[in-house]
């Protein structure tokens, strides 16, 4: 039993050890992701820790659950508002986006290393694609608020390119170990059972698992294990048909994650925890099964094809991909430069090794090393990138809290709580004095932290700099609400760079408007509102916070969207 207890010993402190140093990311600039990579490399055969770790079917099944915990956790906190916003641009991108990088980045492999075409295209299909736990862990945890246009195409690209890299490496493995079985019609058969049995996997198995959500009454803790379950078996019932199991799970947690209720609380607080451990436990896994020493060898030409498919390959297909949507040029260059590798890659490389394909540790070292450039320079430059191609966006007012008081299995209302900021419009007043919310509702603090100590409420009380106030509130307010507790002089000036001074209706008269600052538009727009000559000259269908036209010498920028996505305010710059 002792070697039990070993097991034990070593993967609980391996994690644990993991966990305790992601302190160090923030200090370091460096992505969580590496962190555990790096503990796993350090406790390897070639580290400190002299573990010797090289079962690859072992080190594959755990790579296949916890990317289809991974994609679960993102399909559930995925909006069916951001899937219909760019539905089908992140589907070009997940399909034709992976084959047009895959095509590049595979003939200059080839060239590059010498190598047969197909083992050249092999190694570019195994990092073709965007891997779907970077995605999500580094854009949601980058500290900026990123254009929701551009993060919902990442993010759902992620999750859904992975039937089309599958495919071309499990073409491309037949074509190099049995060619006499290498037809066109297998392979387009393939290809449709990928995409079609994952669709239809994920959306029965979706629907059910909501429904089974909605109508169960379980213990809080059972309803996210259901989900994690029932998750799982959608993900293998859609391998076994032939189909792409990782989409069927992304596509069920999508489902699920948009029937709002009481028991999908409980799944979401719980599936974090779940999300991390499956992140953790398969890079520390990926950095034990690793040579160092074989990386390093590979490390100059693993380099050059990493560059080349940062700067060459991936630009091209999201270039060639989006050249018809909505999306800006400083947009395609940002969602070109966000083409996180992760762990999917190294997955992939794992099938060569499993089924014994010629140079497969070859393969497997180059695509280790690419997905190691690829999080310490793209990554790390996440947040830089997006301020410096203008597609951050100014912080949003948010509260502190939001937590939901369920007074059935389907109403709830919000306890919300707010941090008074310094010199905020909230500090100095009464808690209850704060804003009018509407005639038909009057605003009530049932609660005040000062110094982690509830404080009485009185009539004299006033709010300082770090209270927490708690307050109920009907959920379209809770937004509007945060502006009085978090704007500041300084967060409005940079509303005031952003969307400029003024706020115009979209309903106004664009020839009113021309009027008054002193600009010609051409016959036949004075008669427009704001809102139909900001879609004639953006020739957008779907706008989104951010998005701008310069009309004369303005500027309109979207400020604000209705719930229905229409545009509620401009924001009004003037051009010097």
């Amino acid at each position: 039993m002792d070697w039990i207890n070993s097991f034990f010993l070593l993967g609980g402190a391996l994690l644990f050890l993991s966990v305790i140093s992601t302190t160090l990311s923030a200090r370091l600039g460096m992505p969580l992701l590496l962190i555990f990579l790096a503990v796993g490399v350090l406790a390897g055969e070639e580290g400190i820790g002299h573990i010797h770790f090289d079962n690859v079917v072992q080190a594959n099944f755990i790579g296949q659950l916890a990317l289809a915990v991974i994609l679960l956790d993102g399909g559930l906190r995925t909006s069916m508002s951001s899937v219909r916003l760019v539905l089908k641009p992140a589907a070009v991108l997940a399909s034709w986006g992976v084959f047009a990088t895959v095509l590049v980045l595979g003939l200059f492999t080839t060239f590059y290393l010498g190598l047969d075409w197909r083992f050249g295209v092999l190694m570019a299909a195994i990092v073709g694609s965007t891997d779907a736990g970077a995605v999500f862990s580094l854009l949601r945890n980058s500290g900026v608020r990123i254009n929701e246009r551009v993060q919902a195409t990442l993010e759902i690209e992620s999750g859904a390119n992975d039937p089309m890299a599958i495919f071309l490496v499990t073409a491309l493995i037949t074509m190099i170990m049995q060619p006499e079985q290498s037809g066109v019609m297998a392979f387009l058969w393939m290809l449709v059972q990928q995409f079609g049995f994952g669709l239809l996997m994920g959306w029965i198995g979706g629907r059910i698992l909501a429904k089974l959500v909605r109508r169960l009454n379980l213990a809080d803790g059972l309803y996210a294990l259901m989900i994690v379950s029932g998750g799982l078996v959608v993900f293998a019932a859609a391998n076994m048909l032939g189909g792409s199991g990782f989409l069927a799970v992304y596509l069920a947690g999508i489902i699920v994650g948009n029937r709002h209720s009481l028991a999908t609380e409980y799944v979401l607080r719980v599936m974090d925890g779940f999300a991390w451990l499956s992140q953790a436990t398969l890079f520390v896994v990926l950095g034990l099964l690793v040579t160092p020493s074989d990386v390093l060898a590979n490390s100059a030409d693993a380099l050059v094809i990493a560059v080349f498919l940062m700067l060459v390959a991936r630009p091209f297909a999201v270039f060639t991909g989006l050249w018809k949507g909505d999306y800006s040029l400083r947009e395609k260059i940002y969602i070109s430069w966000v083409g996180l590798r992760g762990a999917v890659p190294i997955t992939l490389a794992m099938m060569p090794l499993v089924m014994g394909v010629p140079n497969s540790n070859l393969l497997f070292n180059v695509a280790f090393a690419v997905v190691v450039l690829s999080l310490l320079i793209q990554g790390a430059t996440i947040p830089a990138a997006a301020r410096l191609l203008k597609v951050a966006m100014p912080p949003k007012p948010e509260p502190a809290v939001v937590q939901d008081i369920w007074l059935s299995r389907s109403e709830s209302v919000q306890l919300t709580a707010y941090r008074v900021i310094a010199e905020s419009e909230a500090e100095g007043m009464h808690p209850d004095k704060v804003a009018p919310i509407s005639n038909s509702f009057e605003l009530r603090c049932f609660a005040l932290i000062r110094d982690n100590e509830r404080v009485e409420l009185t009539t004299d009380t006033k709010l300082q700099a770090e209270d927490i106030a708690w307050y109920i509130l009907p959920e379209a307010q809770t937004d509007q609400m945060a502006r009085y507790f978090t704007e500041t002089g300084s967060s409005v000036r940079v509303n005031f760079n952003f969307f400029g001074e003024f706020v115009v209706d979209p309903g106004s008269r664009a020839g009113g408007l021309a009027q008054v600052y002193g600009f010609k538009l051409p016959e036949g727009e004075e008669s427009l509102s704001l809102y139909e000559l900001f879609e004639k000259r953006t020739d957008s269908k779907h706008p989104v916070e951010g998005d701008r036209a310069d009309i004369g010498n303005i500027c309109l920028v979207v400020k604000e969207l209705d719930k229905n996505g229409l545009i509620k305010w401009f924001g009004l710059k003037v051009r010097q």
